[in-house]
């Protein structure tokens, strides 16, 4: 099967990275679960809007965010383990900065990928499965691709969508896919 997996939020742990350099570079205490709502980072910090967080985001020690995240725990052991019998295709979205740094991270963190796709709109690349954390792309690839199995991963800033499936972690994301397989 083609399995359109998300990486922020999914694979690499966008959350822990913009915070730990946050409360570096301004020397606050953001707790690392400060994050409960989608586009909630002006609600935790000093920023007034997104814009405002993007343009300090594109250039931390000389490279944009997307390069300096760490992986979530088994994210790539498992992206491993699924490639053994299926195809991972890199379905993620990034402002124009963060381009050759995501390509970069997934080079470096050896993603078991051929296909990567860069893209703002998930649901137009065909996938069997669909593992993502934005509420607005659950959603959207659920009513757009209703032939798919669409995962949402449970977080504090994403809800149940109707239709769709919900893991909490790797393990059970792995043990949804071998049942899907079978059946």
């Amino acid at each position: 099967m083609r399995l359109g997996i998300d990486l922020d939020g999914v694979v690499a742990d966008f959350n822990r990275g913009w915070i730990t350099f946050y409360n570096r570079d301004f020397d606050a205490s953001i707790a690392l679960d400060a994050v409960q709502e989608w586009n909630g980072i002006p609600n935790a910090t000093h920023f007034a809007s997104m814009r405002e967080f993007w343009r300090w985001a594109a250039d931390i020690d000389g490279a944009s965010l997307f390069r300096h995240l760490e992986p979530y725990p088994d994210a790539i052991e498992a992206l491993w383990s699924l490639a053994t019998w299926h195809e991972i295709v890199i379905l993620t979205t990034k402002p124009h900065f963060g381009v050759h740094d995501t390509y970069a991270w997934i080079s470096e963190h050896q993603l078991p990928t051929r296909e990567v796709h860069i893209i703002d709109h998930k649901d137009t690349v065909p996938c069997d499965v669909y593992l993502d954390d934005a509420p607005h792309n659950v959603y959207r690839i659920s009513r757009s691709r209703p032939e798919a199995v669409v995962v949402r991963f449970a977080r504090p800033w994403n809800s149940p969508v109707p239709g769709t499936e919900s893991i909490a972690s790797w393990a059970e994301f792995i043990e949804l896919v071998a049942m899907l397989s079978v059946g």
